[in-house]
């Protein structure tokens, strides 16, 4: 009877030991993936340009950029994720840039990312270091809250 309960208690820890090394795991993976990455410039061919946006303003340097994967065929790119992008630029002025490039044209960009699904945006610097990875679509209080990091990050520097 004690050894019947004893083992049952050893499968029980064992499972839950396994289950909390399982989540370590994903948890250590996702993070190595989220991790700041150094930037590269799209080529000027492959980005979708934004409405009323001139390709020469793709290079103009702002404080964030804002490298928004997508794909001409996503509805939720288009409708969701688009207009909180617009919103951003809105808000934040001349500070921040979004620059939109469709994924299955930039390969080396979504291989760079590890972006996997459609919308996903990269929150750039001035310098061109990504300080965020979002996959999926993202709200605004999320981007609005990674851009005034990476604005008071930028503040910050200047002062020191």
């Amino acid at each position: 009877m004690m050894s019947d309960l004893l083992v049952r208690l050893v499968v029980l820890l064992s499972m839950v030991a396994l289950t909390l090394i399982i989540v370590w795991v994903a948890r250590r993976l996702v993070e190595s993936r989220r991790q700041p990455l150094h930037a590269i410039l799209p080529d000027e061919e492959n980005y979708l340009p934004n409405e009323g946006r001139q390709e020469r303003d793709f290079f103009l340097p702002s404080r964030v950029r804002i490298l928004a994967f997508q794909s001409e065929d996503s509805p939720e790119c288009r409708q969701l994720q688009a207009p909180v992008l617009r919103w951003i630029v809105e808000a934040r002025g001349e500070v921040v840039s979004v620059i939109n490039i469709d994924a299955s044209n930039c390969p080396e960009l979504t291989d760079r990312y590890q972006v996997m699904t459609v919308p996903t945006t990269v929150l750039l610097d001035m310098k061109g270091k990504a300080h965020a990875v979002n996959y999926g679509f993202t709200n605004a209080q999320s981007l609005l809250k990674q851009v005034d990091e990476i604005l008071a990050l930028d503040e910050y520097a200047s002062i020191v």
